[in-house]
């Protein structure tokens, strides 16, 4: 792709974000949101593939799907109440439809449906913005109006994302559907505690981009997209595999690793609620996500050439992309658990 359209598509990505960010009026969110959905569009098509087209309508029927909802629920409250401030959201109606529409948005279960499919046919650097980025606009409108929804449908949403999330990715052998699975049971961690403690959800979001970024980065670098390839993988890099299996054992939670804190501080949350019951289910819920990180790990570490895969070995080549932002992300994600009183006293 052109440099100059590529700098102009990310500043529009950039500049959706902000304006979502910065805007307290719902047409100026919905503008944001809709500037976010058009910057990203070429980018996932840009490889002309059939895959990848199928992945860009698809994404782009289920955005606009959602920005109507939006922009018809935000329609709605103001007919109400006459209000158009994002704050203002008291129609149960309207607010009902808002939340449906963002987890329309980010890819919360029930909504889930379009997630594995659109990352599957992307390549790996759109797969991370649309995995990272692009969840933080919606996100900054939940959080702002998450006191005016029901709790009950934020729980029942939290718990349904993060249960299939984890039985989703079981039977997955495609990285890239692994890693929306695991967007899917994230996001679900998130949902249910922003309406106690909405500092954690910001928690854990920071921690996903994270680690999620850490795993994009290093899967590229690897040049794999299957986990069979992942086998041969060792051969070709054996000093970035042992912390790529433990950047996946972050992502399932696993002290003392980064990924810990934010469901460490979630259980700690809904059980100060009263809420053992959630909490112990949303545990139960993240063991099943582990094991299919810990596969990949065994695929990994314990699967050594010559084996019986049938994808072809790859060259042992040196790789000509900046490996300054994976150091980083790898570091983060392995070492910030003991920083967590810090953290958490800069975001309360």
């Amino acid at each position: 792709m052109n440099p100059y359209v590529l700098t102009m598509l990310l500043s529009s990505l950039g500049l959706g974000t902000t304006l979502t960010f910065a805007s307290s009026h719902w047409l100026l969110a919905w503008m944001g949101l809709e500037m976010n959905t058009l910057a990203i569009t070429p980018l996932m098509a840009q490889h002309h593939h059939p895959r990848a087209v199928e992945a860009t309508t698809k994404y782009f029927l289920t955005q606009a799907t959602a920005a109507a909802m939006i922009l018809f629920a935000s329609t709605t409250n103001a007919w109400m109440t006459g209000e158009w401030s994002i704050n203002d959201l008291s129609n149960p109606f309207a607010s009902t439809m808002f939340i449906t529409a963002l987890a329309l948005k980010i890819g919360l279960a029930p909504m889930h449906f379009w997630m594995p499919e659109v990352l599957q046919g992307l390549d790996l650097m759109t797969g991370l913005i649309l995995s990272t980025w692009q969840k933080l606009a919606p996100f900054a409108l939940i959080i702002q109006t998450a006191q005016t929804i029901d709790p009950l449908l934020l729980t029942l949403l939290g718990i349904t994302s993060t249960l299939v999330g984890g039985w989703g990715g079981l039977n997955q052998t495609q990285l890239r559907k692994i890693l929306a699975y695991s967007s899917i049971a994230h996001m679900g961690w998130m949902i249910i505690v922003i309406q106690y403690a909405p500092q954690l959800t910001l928690i854990a979001l920071g921690t996903y981009i994270m680690m999620t970024s850490a795993a994009f980065l290093t899967l590229k670098t690897l040049m794999s997209t299957k986990i069979n390839t992942l086998a041969t993988a060792w051969p070709k890099n054996p000093i970035l595999m042992p912390t790529t299996a433990l950047v996946l054992l972050s992502l399932g939670g696993l002290p003392p690793l980064t990924g810990f804190m934010p469901k460490w501080l979630i259980l700690q949350e809904l059980t100060k609620q009263d809420m053992p019951i959630i909490a112990t289910t949303m545990a139960l819920a993240a063991l099943i996500s582990l094991y299919f990180y810990l596969r990949l790990c065994y695929a990994m570490t314990l699967t050594i050439s010559p084996n019986m895969s049938n994808s072809p070995t790859l060259w042992r080549t040196k790789t000509t992309q900046n490996t300054l932002p994976l150091a980083l992300f790898i570091m983060a994600t392995l070492t910030l658990l003991p920083a967590t009183p810090t953290i958490m006293t800069l975001i309360t």
